[in-house]
């Protein structure tokens, strides 16, 4: 009986069953979240979301149009701190700047992000030599910085303001508290382990040293930043008193991270059920107002712009490939078939 649970187990344990326990969740956490957005959305009057729009300042939309460009500048760091980390150095910064952008701006809205935003990298850098495998170092290493950046984040926001995590996760205060203490501590002794000494992950050409403690710090700065400005970009939308910074840093912080798990095109409909339930001090028709502006800055102006890149990049290349003259036909007796010279027939 024990060797069949044990080869069910190993049964169980491969990658394809893996994949479908995320598909699973990914659709379980998509199908709840839409049940409680139309729970919350059955009394909403859309006229009423008609006048919280008009209502926001057009300072307010313009200080978080600045603030969502701020956002994009620090995701290009996160490709350039990869490339430096996986050693390709010959990548200039801006065609890392562009690879992130339209990358991180297509993948987000499409969804899926592991698959289509990496499918655009590989697009843009193979053109410079890097590889899948390269592709695949690259992902694991600017994956690495967002996860740290929202770590410490969420740690040091939860650890200050639990009730936040608390009116989405349900769990109680203390240990929403006691859950970002311990994040940090694993944030400081993985610090730690890096700072000792050099560590290298994976096998043969998978291979991918580390950064140091330093290097780690600068990883987290640039995750700190890039929330940072999203999140005060949502702040500046809010409508009237936004209340305390800290528990809305937290939310959105949650709604963002759930809607990224749900791989659901943009987050859409778990990030917003997830700000809906958490801030409860808003009207619902104004906080409405303040998603609907947030996804035409953060998702929809960007995805647009980006799809223009990329369609204007790869015009430009098929414009170049077929207007290439072709290269004239070498000259010499390789040119020139050879004569066979005529044999008399054998005589008997």
């Amino acid at each position: 009986m024990q060797q069949r649970l044990i080869a069910a187990a190993r049964g169980l344990n491969t990658r394809d069953n893996w994949n479908r326990l995320g598909i699973a969740l990914s659709l379980l956490v998509i199908a709840f979240a839409m049940m409680t957005l139309v729970h919350m959305l059955r009394n909403v009057n859309p006229d009423r979301i008609y006048v919280a729009l008009k209502a926001v300042p057009a300072r307010n939309i313009a200080i978080a149009g600045l603030l969502v460009a701020a956002a994009y500048v620090t995701l290009t760091f996160y490709d350039l701190f990869a490339l430096r980390t996986i050693g390709k150095r010959h990548i200039p910064y801006r065609l890392a700047a562009f690879a992130a952008f339209t990358s991180y701006s297509i993948g987000h809205n499409i969804g899926a992000t592991v698959f289509t935003g990496n499918a655009i990298r590989f697009r843009i850098y193979s053109a410079h030599g890097l590889t899948l495998i390269d592709i695949a170092k690259l992902a694991f290493v600017t994956g690495l910085t967002f996860w740290l950046g929202n770590a410490v984040v969420l740690g040091l926001g939860i650890g200050y303001e639990p009730e936040a995590a608390s009116a989405i996760n349900q769990l109680p205060v203390w240990l929403n508290r006691s859950l970002a203490a311990a994040v940090l501590a694993l944030i400081a002794a993985y610090l730690f382990w890096v700072g000792r000494a050099p560590r290298v992950v994976g096998r043969d050409d998978w291979q991918v040293t580390l950064p140091g403690a330093g290097l780690t710090l600068v990883q987290i700065g640039i995750g700190i930043l890039d929330l940072g400005f999203s999140s005060l970009a949502m702040y500046a939308l809010l409508p009237g008193a936004h209340g305390d910074f800290v528990a809305i840093l937290v939310t959105f912080i949650f709604a963002t991270l759930l809607g990224f798990a749900s791989h659901a095109p943009g987050g859409l409909g778990v990030f917003d059920a997830a700000m809906l339930v958490a801030l409860p001090q808003f009207e619902k028709e104004e906080l409405l107002a303040s998603l609907l502006l947030f996804r035409l800055i953060y998702y929809v102006t960007p995805f647009t712009l980006a799809l223009t890149l990329v369609g204007i990049r790869e015009l430009w290349f098929t414009v170049k490939s077929r207007g290439t003259p072709d290269l004239p036909a070498k000259k010499g007796p390789a040119a020139y078939p050879r004569k066979c010279k005529s044999r008399k027939p054998l005589r008997p």
